[in-house]
């Protein structure tokens, strides 16, 4: 079974600054292409960065000059630092990975169970 987890939320003064980590377990060959989403109260789910298995970046709009995104393979762990944080980057944030189980195999998508992130004076 694959697990991914998701750490780092917590509440920060706007301004601040966060780091989530989301951390793969399980049987795994390769994982491709991770991102990392967030969804607010009432909203629907956004795409916030994606890092694909080369390193290659993309950011929402609303996180560019701000927030970065980085992988360890060797750790199975995706990293998400958020700077200069505003109050609607408040949000439950899920990261979602495209993982391969064996060699040969599909990639499969799966989630994590999400990390809340409160910004808030």
């Amino acid at each position: 079974q694959v697990q991914l987890v998701e750490s780092g939320g917590g509440l920060v003064q706007p301004g601040g600054s966060l780091r989530l980590s989301c951390a793969a377990s399980g049987s795994i060959f390769r994982i491709n292409a991770v991102g990392w989403y967030r969804q607010a109260p009432g909203k629907e789910r956004e795409l916030v960065a994606t890092i694909s298995s080369s390193g290659i970046t993309n950011f929402a709009d609303s996180v560019k000059g701000r927030f970065t995104i980085s992988r360890d393979n060797a750790k199975k762990t995706v990293y998400l630092q958020m700077n200069s944080l505003k109050p609607e980057d408040t949000a439950v944030y899920y990261c979602n990975a495209a993982i391969i189980r064996f060699l040969g195999g599909p990639g499969m998508p799966y989630w994590g169970k999400g990390t809340l992130v409160t910004v808030s004076p």
